[in-house]
Order: structure tokens, then C-alpha cells, then sequence
């Protein structure tokens, strides 16, 4: 069939909106109606170069998307034609060993083909105008009207749930919620900094306000985000272009100023670093108590390096934990978080703050580059 995408041909050049032919699907593959996809960091990333050679070119950019299952291959059981679902990135393939010790998140079995741009099953569905192949983008590609992925990609949704609400559960609600409640593991009354006011760190944030973190304080480069960051639950905004967080946040806890060691005392509990910035590394783990655990779903661009002073990391049992995902179990939490949304106030609709079509996505770019984005904009591919 043909449908519509957003190809990437090479780094640092613009999508081209292209007419693709897409096979059907095959063996445990379902065809997906993408409605809405949401514009992603990452997806900059992979526009500028910066995640290195992960996937082939060209592919079809997109990651947090959601859509409606028209046509189900053969010995597909999970779902069927008609149900919402949002297409998740992470597929464990429940044999590698990461997957054998329950970190499906981390999964190593398929990430080779999702390094060549393929499904878990080694397939390619996607050709051009001149029959050449079109890859995946990490198993979603969601800037696409349609899109053939494996069954295990693609989780049910409530249909109550709006779609272009659905697609963040597709990475930033997963990704955000986890850092907070299944990495850092917080409990009521720890004391929580989120630096990077995006779609993920807007979720740790109102992760750790529900479950009675206190302060949660938020820390970006742009003071135009302070309202959506007090809207999501920060007691506390702190413009980084304005003043050292560092200071503010350890001196505010009582911390004391040590020549050559930064403060001595003070500091928070747990801190995410959600941008993926190496200068915001060193500041999100200088704001660290003793025994602070430093939580970091933010992707350093590659080359990239964060030098970082850790006298104190054996002397006062810091921790730099990496988190995937957020270290979820797809299967089981997204699912969670789905019936969160519509049952609790996760204020999903407060997260969009603009709708843009297809073509309009190289225009989104950048201005994500010039860091005029609050919130999410989510594409709306109807």
C-alpha cells in the first residue's frame, strides 16, 4: 500500500515528506493507522547526528506515536483490527540475557536489528519511489500515516484516551513516571530536582508531586517554562541561564561552601538529569545529598564527554544510575499508565501545547533547536 513519511537521508539535512510503498504484514506483525506523534529531543537528536550510527539511513523518523489497528497477520493474539495502541521502541525479546533477569528495558537480543533499522524479525516493509529500501526507526518510525510493526510493539490503549494523548505513553510518560517511581524508587517526603522541563522531565516532575515528593524543584535554561513546570507540580523553578542551580539548591538545604569540593552538607534526595547535557550532568549530581542518587534517562549526544569531580561518590554512597526506558516492564506499565491517565490527573492534555501537520515538521525542528518548545507538539497525521 502507499502511504506518507518523513525520511531522513542523512544527518543534518531536512526530512523530505515522500510516498512509500509498505508491504503488508506478515507473521505476528499488525498494520497501524497512525493518528498522532509527538515530536521528541531524541528525534533531534537523530536529525542533527548526534546518537551516531544507530540506524541506517534513510528511515523514517518517529518514536512516540499512537494509532488504530486496521489489518492483523497471521498468529497475532495481543490485538486486533479496531484497537487504539501506542507503538513502543523497547521489545524485549525475552531470551538474552538481560531479558532472563527481568530488565526487559535493557533488552540486548533485539538490538541488533534495531540497529539495522529492521523489525525484531529481520524485515524491512518499506521501499521508495525507486524501490530502494526506507529503514526503520527504532521498530516505530511514527512520522508515517501507516506503519507494519511486530504485535509485541504495539500496546493497547483505553479508546477513552485521547490519541494525541496515548502517544506519550509510547516514551515520555514511561520514561518519565520510571525514573522517578521505578529507578530512584522515591518515597513520600524525599526531596527531588528535575533538570530539563521536556516531555520527560515534565513527567518526573508530576511523578514525584503525586507521590508526595517534597520539594520537587525544576531547573531549565528557559524561564518561559516555569508556569508549565508549576502547572506539573515543581514547589520550586530555577532558571539556569539566571542563577547556579548548584548554589541555590545546596545552600537552600543548608549545605556550606568548601574550597576546591564544591559544598560540604545539604543537598536532594534524588536528582533527574532529563536533557541530556553534559554541563547539566555535572550541576544534577553536585545537588546530590549523601546518599542522593543521581537518575539519568537524558542521552548525551555521542562525542560528547561530562567530566566530573567524584571525591565524594564512595564518601557519601552517591549513585549514577542509567535508566532505559525508565526501566519499565512495557507489557505491564505502560498499561498502568494508561489507566492513570484516565483516572488520575497526569494532565496530559496540559502537556500539548500545539498541533502541527506532517509537512510542518522540519519547521518543528527548529524550533525545538531554538528552544522554543513548552510542552509537546504532536502531530496530527489524519
Amino acid at each position: 500500500m502507499k502511504i506518507k513519511g518523513a525520511v531522513l537521508r542523512e544527518a543534518n539535512k531536512p526530512l523530505t515528506i515522500e510516498t512509500l510503498e509498505l508491504e503488508p504484514p506478515g507473521e505476528g506483525e499488525v498494520l497501524v493507522k497512525y493518528v498522532n506523534t509527538a515530536f521528541c529531543h531524541t528525534d533531534l537528536h537523530y536529525m542533527l547526528g548526534e546518537m551516531g550510527e544507530l540506524v541506517p539511513y534513510p528511515f523514517v523518523l518517529g518514536h512516540e506515536t499512537a494509532g488504530v489497528v486496521e489489518e492483523v497477520g497471521p498468529k497475532v493474539t495481543k490485538v486486533e483490527k479496531g484497537d487504539h495502541v501506542t507503538a513502543t521502541w523497547m521489545i524485549p525479546c525475552g531470551k538474552c540475557p538481560q531479558c532472563q533477569r527481568g530488565r526487559g528495558s535493557i533488552c540486548t537480543g533485539n538490538l541488533w536489528t534495531l540497529s539495522a533499522g529492521q523489525l525484531p524479525s529481520g524485515a524491512t516493509k518499506m521501499t521508495d519511489k525507486n524501490g530502494e529500501l526506507v529503514f526503520y526507526h527504532i521498530f516505530v518510525s511514527g512520522f508515517a500515516t501507516h506503519m507494519v510493526i511486530p504485535e509485541d510493539g504495539a500496546i493497547v490503549l483505553p479508546k477513552e484516551l485521547p490519541l494525541d494523548q496515548g502517544c506519550f505513553m509510547g516514551c515520555c510518560v514511561p520514561t518519565g513516571w520510571g525514573s522517578i517511581t521505578k529507578k530512584a524508587e522515591i518515597l513520600p517526603g524525599d526531596s527531588v530536582v528535575v533538570f530539563g522541563m521536556g516531555g520527560v522531565g515534565l513527567n518526573a516532575v508530576r511523578a514525584a508531586a503525586l507521590s508526595n515528593a517534597n520539594p520537587v524543584i525544576a531547573v531549565d535554561i528557559e524561564g518561559s517554562k516555569e508556569a508549565i513546570a508549576r502547572e506539573f507540580g515543581a514547589t520550586e523553578f530555577i532558571d539556569s541561564s539566571k542563577e547556579d542551580p548548584v548554589e541555590r539548591i545546596r545552600t537552600e538545604t543548608g549545605g556550606l561552601p568548601v574550597e576546591g569540593l564544591g559544598f560540604l552538607g545539604g543537598g536532594v534526595d534524588v536528582v533527574v538529569e532529563a536533557i541530556g547535557d553534559p554541563g547539566a550532568y555535572i550541576q544534577a549530581y553536585w545537588c546530590l545529598a549523601a546518599g542522593g542518587k543521581l537518575v539519568a534517562p537524558g542521552i548525551i549526544p555521542a562525542g560528547q564527554e561530562a567530566p566530573m569531580q567524584l571525591t565524594f561518590l564512595p564518601l557519601q554512597e552517591h549513585s549514577i544510575l542509567g535508566t532505559l526506558y525508565g526501566s519499565i516492564s512495557t507489557d505491564i506499565d505502560i498499561p498502568r499508565y494508561a489507566h492513570m491517565a484516565m483516572t488520575q490527573d497526569l494532565k496530559l492534555d496540559k502537556l500539548i501545547t500545539k498541533h502541527f501537520k506532517l509537512e510542518e515538521i522540519n519547521d518543528v525542528a527548529e524550533a525545538m533547536k531554538r528552544r522554543e518548545i513548552i510542552g509537546r507538539w504532536v502531530c496530527d497525521l489524519d
